[in-house]
């Protein structure tokens, strides 16, 4: 299977984006989503978490409490630590899983941190959804409902715009131009996957 990654920053158009893949036919596997599944009530995952940090991280409805885990391990960089540790191998695997499972041309993988996390590698290409900082803050007020301070805070945490674009084979100016040219600009992407994905079909 061919894989292109797909990341950037909050409030780039990560989702959007991806969303317009899929218009196409494109398959998308979510690490976002991964990342919920892995700790569903039942999950060994989210048995392991009760027993660490405590039966208060889990809601009464049997739910992950992802507000209170956040506060638990946001000054404590051991627990933080940990609890990768316990997370990232198994969402890891699931996104191989589900790559391997699709059956378009090629598959969209969605990773807001590709980078900070090291997962380029999982990937045959690296599409990078590039906006500058006022627009991530901009959307991610509004969409979010959050302050200024609390985007920036998140920003100060992710990879800088520099150091994704270092990492990118394509960029997509996601902040100029309308969502038809935009819209083109993905077409014209969708063509070149096509084209390498029967490339390396052909190899095979």
């Amino acid at each position: 299977m061919y894989v292109v990654a797909i990341t950037g920053g909050i409030g780039s158009g990560k989702t959007t984006v991806a969303n317009r893949f899929a218009e196409l036919g494109i398959e998308v596997v979510d690490a976002d989503i991964i990342a919920r599944e892995v700790v569903e009530p039942g999950t060994p995952a989210l048995a392991a978490i009760a027993a660490h940090f405590g039966p208060d991280v889990v809601a009464p409805d049997g739910q992950l409490d992802r507000r209170r885990l956040r506060e638990r391990i946001f000054t404590d960089s051991q627990a933080k630590e940990w609890l990768n540790a316990l997370l990232h191998p198994l969402i890891r695997s699931e996104m191989l899983r589900q790559c391997e499972a699709t059956r378009s041309p090629y598959c969209l993988l969605v990773v807001p941190l590709l980078v900070e996390n090291r997962l380029t590698s999982l990937a045959d290409r690296v599409l990078v959804i590039d906006v500058d900082e006022a627009t991530q803050i901009e959307r991610t007020c509004r969409r979010d409902d959050v302050t200024r301070e609390q985007v920036q805070a998140i920003l100060a945490s992710q990879a800088s715009r520099s150091e994704r674009l270092a990492m990118a084979d394509d960029v997509l100016d996601n902040q100029s131009g309308t969502s038809e040219t935009i819209g083109q600009r993905i077409f014209a992407l969708h063509q070149t996957y096509l084209a390498f994905a029967s490339q390396q079909a052909h190899q095979l």
